[in-house]
C-alpha cells in the first residue's frame, strides 16, 4: 500500500503557571518540561542558561547569543516580555523514521529582548519530556542583508561528563578534495573538554554522559539562509560552543555564501538537546519534531524500500548493461524494490542502455536508481554525470528526461560542506527532484538535520564512515563491530543513514570480524529509506533460504520503536514495529561473549523466530534457527558471541 503523508496537527494552548517559574527582575525565569523532570533557567545577566534533569545540573550556565555584522546580540541584552508558557502539540505523520505516527508536546515560552542598541531579538526555548530546545529570533522587518559572525550558543557539561564524539574533516582535504562528508571513526568515552584532533571541531549529534543523564546534541529547521554547524575544536573546562563552517566549505558554481546572511524577519535553527535516561535520549523524535513540516508533493512516489548494488563489492568496472541486468534480477528476486546504478553509468552505458534496462526492470518489479557527481569546482572528482544538477535550469532539464525513462531516483555524491549555498543547493535539489517524483539519497554529504520531514522524497543520505571503507580497508573491517552500534545509537538517532550494511558472504580482500548474524541484524539496527545491501547475486546463493525469506518479507518502514538495551560502542537492541509483527534485533560491539538480559514485558506470551550464530562452517554463512518464547515475566537470556547479532520476529 502507497504510504500517505499527512498533514501536520498544530495546536498552541495556554498551560498553567506551574510550568513557569519567574525571578527578579524579569532577568531570570525558569521553564519546566510536561512532566516536571526537566527544567531550563535562563539569565540574560550573565547571558546564560543551564538545564537540570531530576533536580541534577546536567548543563552548567551556558552562553546565548549571537554576533551580526550590524549589533552585538551576545552582551548586554535586556529583557522587554517573557511571554507566558504555552502547550505545543504537533502530531505528524512520517514513512522514513522511527516511527510512523508522532506527536510531539512541548512547553513553550518566548523571551523578547533588545541590545544596547535597541535592535530586537527573541528567545524561543521549548521543553519537552525528551529534551530541551531553543532558537534566537530576529522579528524586526527589513530589506537589508543581516549578517551573523558570529553565534555564542554553548553546552556547559559538568568536568565529570564523558563524550561520543566523532571529528569533522578539514574542508578539501582528503580523497579528490572531498571532505568533509562526516565519514570517520567516533572518539568513545572520552572526557569533556579533549580536543578534536582537527580545527574543523565535532559534528552533530554529539553524545555525553553526566552523573544522571545522557544528552544528545543536534539541530534542525536550518531553512536556506543559515549555514550547517558543528561544536569547536576546544571545549575548555568541558564547555562547547557552535562552530561555523570553514572558508572552503561554499557553493562555489553560485553565490558561495558561508555564514548566514538574510533579511528580516529571521529565525535560526533549533539547538536541541534530548536528555533523559538512555531509553529516552534513543526514542527521542525531536530531530523531527522540530523540523519543517512537509511540503506539498505526490504521496504516491514516497515508496521506501531496499535495493541491490552491484558497486560496494564490484567497484567500477560493474557499473555495465549485462552486470547490471544481473543484479536487477536479484533485486526482483529478493522482492528488493530497486537496483543502483553507480558512477559512470553515463560512460559505460549510456542512456538509451539505461533506458532498455530500466523498462525491463519495470517487468520485474524493480525501479532504477542512477548515481550523479554533485560536483562543480569545490573538488577535484572526475566521476560521471557531473555539472547536470548545479543549476535549477540544470536539474529541471535532467530530471525531465530521468521520469521520461522510467527512473525513480538519485544518488548525489560528493558535496563540499556546510555553508549556506550549500544548505541551500541541498533543499533546491530536494524540491526540484520532488517536482518530477524522483527519490533523492545524498552522499559524501552532510547529516541531513531533519531534511527527510520537509521534504518526503528525500531517502537517506550517508553521512557515515559507511560499509565501503570496510570494503577498503582491513582496519575498517576489524573495528566494524563496534562502529556500527556507535552509528545505530549516534549518526541514526534522528536521520535516515545510508550505511550500505549486511554482506553475509564474502568481502574480496578482506576478512570479516563479525558473525553472519551479526549483519543480518544490521538490517533492522540501522534505518534508511532505502536500504542498499552489500551483498552480491553470488554472495546471496550461499545463504540458507530461511534467511532470504526473511529479507523478502523485512518491511521497508517502521511504525514504532523500543530501546531495549545497549552502550554506545558495546551493545544495541532495539525492537521495532510494522504492522502487528515485532522485529527484535541486536549487535555486540565488543569482541567479547555476552548472555543479555532482556525485559520484553511488551511482548510477553508471544512465541518469535530466533536467527542467531550457528556452528562454523568454513566459507560459508552460518546461522541457527529456533522458536523462543517470552514468558509472563517478560525477562529472557540470549547469548551472544564476540562480534556477534541476533534477530528474533514475533
Amino acid at each position: 500500500m502507497t504510504p500517505k503523508i499527512f498533514k501536520t496537527i498544530f495546536l498552541l494552548l495556554i498551560v498553567s503557571g506551574l510550568s513557569f517559574q519567574s525571578f527578579s527582575q524579569k532577568n531570570t525565569a525558569g521553564l519546566f518540561s510536561p512532566n516536571k523532570q526537566l527544567e531550563v533557567i535562563c539569565d540574560l545577566k550573565s547571558n546564560s542558561y543551564s538545564v537540570k534533569f531530576k533536580g541534577e545540573t546536567v548543563l552548567k550556565n551556558s552562553q546565548l547569543g549571537i554576533t551580526r555584522e550590524d549589533g552585538d546580540f551576545s552582551k548586554n541584552l535586556r529583557t522587554v516580555k517573557i511571554s507566558t508558557p504555552a502547550l505545543v502539540i504537533d502530531n505528524y505523520n512520517m514513512v522514513n523514521a522511527k516511527k510512523s505516527k508522532i506527536s510531539y508536546k512541548a512547553n513553550e515560552s518566548i523571551w523578547e529582548t533588545i541590545n544596547a542598541d535597541g535592535q530586537k531579538m527573541n528567545i524561543v526555548f521549548r521543553i519537552s519530556n525528551d529534551g530541551v530546545a531553543f532558537r534566537y529570533v530576529f522579528p524586526e522587518k527589513s530589506t537589508d542583508i543581516k549578517k551573523i559572525s558570529a553565534e555564542n550558543t554553548s553546552f556547559h557539561f559538568p568536568l565529570e561528563a564523558r563524550a561520543w564524539l566523532q571529528p569533522k574533516a578539514e574542508a578539501q582535504s582528503g580523497w579528490e578534495h572531498s571532505n568533509p562528508s562526516y565519514e570517520a571513526h567516533y572518539e568513545l568515552d572520552i572526557p569533556v573538554g579533549k580536543a578534536s584532533p582537527g580545527p574543523n571541531g565535532w559534528i552533530y549529534p554529539a553524545l555525553f554522559k553526566t552523573t544522571n543523564a545522557w544528552v544528545a546534541i543536534t539541530e534542525a529547521d536550518l531553512g536556506e539562509n543559515y549555514c550547517g554547524t558543528a561544536l569547536q575544536q576546544n571545549s575548555p573546562s568541558g564547555e562547547y560552543t557552535i562552530n561555523f563552517p570553514q572558508p572552503a566549505e561554499v557553493f562555489t558554481d553560485g553565490v558561495p555564501t558561508l555564514n548566514p546572511e538574510s533579511t528580516l524577519p529571521w529565525k535560526s535553527p533549533w539547538r536541541i538537546l534530548a536528555i533523559g535516561e538512555l531509553k529516552t535520549v534513543m526514542e527521542s523524535t525531536l530531530g523531527t519534531d522540530l523540523a519543517q513540516p512537509a511540503i506539498k508533493m505526490d504521496p504516491a512516489i514516497i515508496n521506501p524500500g531496499k535495493s541491490s548494488w552491484s558497486w560496494i563489492l564490484k567497484k567500477d568496472d560493474s557499473t555495465v548493461f549485462n552486470v547490471q541486468k544481473k543484479y536487477v534480477d536479484f533485486a526482483s528476486d529478493m522482492k528488493w524494490q530497486y537496483c543502483l546504478l553507480d558512477a559512470t553509468w553515463d560512460k559505460l552505458m549510456g542512456y538509451d542502455s539505461v533506458k532498455i534496462l530500466a523498462d525491463y526492470a519495470k517487468t520485474k518489479n524493480v525501479g532504477l536508481i542512477l548515481w550523479y557527481n554533485s560536483a562543480g569546482s569545490w573538488n577535484t572528482v572526475i566521476y560521471t554525470p557531473k555539472d547536470k544538477l548545479l543549476t535549477h535550469e540544470s536539474r529541471v532539464a535532467e530530471f525531465a528526461k530521468l521520469k521520461a525513462m522510467g527512473i525513480k531516483g538519485l544518488k548525489i555524491d560528493f558535496f563540499g560542506g556546510d555553508g549556506q549555498s550549500f544548505m541551500k543547493y541541498y533543499r533546491d535539489i530536494l524540491k526540484d527532484a520532488a517536482d518530477y517524483g524522483l527519490l533523492i539519497n545524498f552522499h559524501g554529504a552532510t547529516l541531513p538535520r531533519g531534511l527527510q520531514r520537509t521534504f518526503p522524497n528525500f531517502m537517506t543520505a550517508e553521512a557515515i564512515f559507511g560499509y565501503e571503507m570496510i570494503t577498503f580497508s582491513q582496519h575498517s573491517a576489524d573495528k566494524e563491530a563496534e562502529h556500527s552500534t556507535m552509528a545505530a545509537m549516534v549518526r541514526n538517532l534522528y536521520d535516515p543513514m545510508d550505511f550500505t550494511p549486511m554482506n553475509l558472504y564474502k568481502i574480496p580482500r578482506i576478512k570479516r570480524k563479525t558473525t553472519a548474524a551479526f549483519e543480518l541484524a544490521t538490517s533492522v539496527c540501522f534505518l534508511s529509506g532505502i536500504q542498499h545491501y552489500a551483498e552480491s547475486p553470488e554472495g546471496m546463493k550461499h545463504v540458507p533460504e530461511e534467511v532470504k525469506n526473511f529479507l523478502r518479507k523485512l518491511p521497508n518502514h517502521w511504525d514504532d520503536v523500543k530501546f531495549i538495551d545497549g552502550y554506545p560502542g558495546k551493545l544495541y537492541v532495539v525492537a521495532r514495529k510494522s504492522g502487528n509483527r515485532w522485529y527484535l534485533a541486536g549487535i555486540n560491539g565488543e569482541n567479547t561473549e555476552k548472555e543479555l538480559s532482556l525485559n520484553l514485558g511488551f511482548l510477553k506470551g508471544k512465541t518469535g523466530k530466533l536467527i542467531a550464530n550457528g556452528k562454523p562452517v568454513e566459507d560459508e554463512p552460518s546461522f541457527s534457527f529456533s522458536n523462543i518464547s517470552i514468558p509472563a515475566s517478560g525477562n529472557i537470556k540470549i547469548k551472544l558471541a564476540g562480534n556477534d547479532g541476533f534477530i528474533i520476529e514475533f
